[in-house]
């Protein structure tokens, strides 16, 4: 795990074969994501990306925050939004583009930018004192780290004016009920539920993993006509994984998965 030991705003650790764990570590801060947390994370995922005992990453924060938003103290004084920053952008972009499934265990506060992470995340699980919501409003911002664009997708335009455009905060419940997130628990078992899933995800084939994770999100951004994409879907058929999970199934044994 050498690799994985350099980061000073993130815990990396790795307690399950093939589950990654990324851990936000600016407690005293909220767990806010200055550009250097949200490089690391990016550098983190980039080496995950090429690492083949990696299949899945569960990202979390601590008891008190998952993130509380951006570092409002790098705002930059000279007008231009801080999300526009291209250090900033290159990090973003890299999370958002991550192939490997990614899953949020999240407790107290997931706010602003700390939500947007939220929603780029695949699984979503929270603890009883789970609050997410879309402050920069109150400051006359908005979430400009994709916020805008994914939250209605995910819960609605009704729902997702709602939370940008009243800053208020949403409790677990209400984020369950409405889609943001898939299970909620008592909080001391938030991340233990987020790596269970991990466990049970990291044990398919690496490729139908990542083409799976692909055509879900495709959805979001093309047509259905075009998303359909049957030919993409029947790459996956001419896999040795494909030949694999056959093989085991009739055989009545575990798959030995390659990603190939």
């Amino acid at each position: 795990m050498n690799k994985y030991e350099k980061y000073k705003n993130i815990l990396v650790a790795q307690p399950h074969s093939r589950v990654l764990q990324i851990t936000l570590n600016r407690s005293r801060a909220r767990n806010a994501l200055s550009k250097k947390l949200l490089a690391e994370m990016a550098d983190a995922l980039t080496i995950a990306t090429g690492d083949d005992d990696v299949r899945c990453v569960v990202v979390t924060g601590d008891h008190k925050a998952f993130s509380a938003g951006a570092d409002i103290k790098e705002m930059p004084e000279d007008g231009i939004p801080m999300f526009a920053d291209a250090e900033r952008l290159r990090a973003w972009k890299t999370i958002e583009q991550f192939r490997k499934p990614l899953i949020a265990a999240v407790n107290g506060y997931a706010l602003g930018g700390g939500c947007e992470l939220v929603l780029l995340c695949d699984i979503v699980v929270c603890g009883k004192n789970a609050q997410f919501g879309t402050p920069e409003i109150k400051i006359s911002a908005f979430p400009g780290d994709g916020g805008t664009q994914r939250l209605p997708r995910l819960i609605g335009k009704a729902r997702a004016m709602y939370m940008i455009l009243t800053g208020a905060q949403i409790n677990a419940t209400l984020a369950y009920e409405w889609g943001l997130v898939s299970e909620v628990l008592p909080s001391d078992q938030t991340i233990a539920r987020a790596l269970e899933i991990a466990k049970v995800v990291s044990e398919h084939s690496p490729i139908a993993l990542e083409m799976s994770k692909a055509e879900v999100l495709m959805s979001f951004s093309k047509p259905l006509d075009e998303s359909l994409s049957l030919e993409r879907q029947m790459l996956l058929w001419q896999t040795e994984d494909h030949d694999e999970g056959i093989a085991s199934f009739i055989e009545k044994r575990k798959p030995k998965y390659t990603g190939r």
